[in-house]
């Protein structure tokens, strides 16, 4: 099975503009990112796909693969689109590591594409049991309610499940998708939809649509950086 890691990474983030160009203890968080994604020998190849010529110029110069891409995109499911589309051998499966994760870990990697053992899977991702209160209040940190045969039901900034009578487990979601290339190619065809709008969560609309996303506890803990404060957190 041919399998690639794709790693989006845009200069204008609402958030944290400029992100994937912040220096993390001598480092850029881009490269990090690519370093770590390069350890996993399953990946044939990995690749920046980027729109801004600042962060293209940088991925070259540290000897990364990097493609530019159209600014059109709203999301980095689009963007991995138009790099599987100029590739001259497609992939089995495709993996999307988001740039702000620069502390991933190969292993991690390794378990989500165990999901794909099962030929049935469409979509897979990572998901990590929460054990602070603060994380489970923070409306930055997407939350994921699944099946009993790890099919998720729903994503959600807000408290899911919301326990009125019970205590219960809460899981929060690790953006990194894998997809298989045929699936990739329909959801790049599909409109934004309500639920997606509301909680701006692009994987929502792949499941209004009937995609099932198969999702992985992971026990590793991940450090992303979505604002400024998450990069004082870390030089803290």
């Amino acid at each position: 099975m041919k399998i690639i890691a794709v790693i989006p990474a845009r200069f204008a983030s609402t958030r944290f503009p400029g992100k994937p160009l912040v220096d993390i203890q001598g480092m850029s968080m881009i490269q990090r990112v690519y370093m770590q994604a390069k350890k996993v020998a399953e990946f044939s190849s990995v690749i920046v796909a980027t729109d801004d010529e600042r962060i293209f110029h940088h991925v070259q110069a540290f000897g990364g693969e990097v493609v530019m891409t159209s600014p059109n995109h709203i999301s980095g499911t689009d963007r991995i689109g138009e790099v599987l589309n100029r590739l001259s051998d497609s992939p089995d499966v495709v993996v999307n590591i988001q740039g702000d994760e620069p502390f991933i870990q190969p292993e991690q990697l390794q378990l989500l594409l165990s999901a794909f053992h099962d030929h049935t899977t469409q979509i897979a991702t990572l998901v990590k049991q929460i054990t602070s209160p603060a994380e489970i209040e923070n409306p930055n940190l997407v939350k994921v309610v699944f099946s009993n045969h790890h099919k998720a039901l729903y994503f959600s900034r807000s408290v899911i499940p919301f326990a009125r009578n019970v205590s219960s487990h809460y899981y929060k979601h690790i953006g990194i998708y894998a997809y298989r290339e045929d699936v990739l190619h329909q959801l790049t065809q599909l409109s934004p939809t309500p639920l997606e709008q509301a909680e701006s969560l692009e994987q929502l609309r792949w499941m209004e649509n009937g995609f099932s996303i198969t999702v992985v506890p992971t026990e590793i803990e991940t450090i992303g950086i979505d604002t400024p404060e998450d990069l004082n957190k870390i030089s803290g």
